[in-house]
């Protein structure tokens, strides 16, 4: 499970024009879910996500979680995370996990963090002001 997470001041997703999830200050957070991941994973990642010392401290030192700082999260499933260019410049996907494998985990993710989030599979479009800009990935 990969996740690349940008401390944001505000993010959103839209589907067919939609605002289907929005956020203030907070986390985005985009997952890939790769092949074989387990429901064990997807709630270390979580947890990890909950606790990821991403936010200034009264000393302006990246010492505090998003929860610490009130912030919100919004969760956009992202199989392109996944994707391999080692053999040329068409990126191969095989490694992503399917959308009936990693919609469970993506939801299973989401509701832990009690994220807004997108509509798994769907096209969306992302919207976001990167507060930093900070950008982290975190694998489990």
């Amino acid at each position: 499970m990969r996740a690349v997470v940008q401390r944001v001041s505000e993010a959103s997703v839209a589907v067919d024009g939609e605002v289907v999830g929005e956020i203030g200050a907070g986390l985005l957070v985009l997952l890939g879910i790769r092949r074989g991941d387990s429901a064990a994973q997807a709630d270390r990642l979580a947890d990890k996500l909950l606790a990821l010392r991403v936010f200034p401290d009264g000393d302006g030192r990246m010492n505090r979680s998003v929860t610490d700082a009130g912030g919100e999260i919004l969760c956009v499933s992202q199989f392109t995370l996944y994707g391999d260019t080692r053999k040329g410049t068409r990126p191969s996907y095989a490694d992503a996990a399917p959308g009936e494998e990693a919609e469970p985990l993506y939801e299973r993710v989401r509701e832990r963090l009690g994220a807004a989030g997108g509509v798994f599979g769907a096209q969306m479009e992302v919207a976001l002001v990167n507060d930093g800009p900070v950008t982290v990935i975190v694998e489990v």
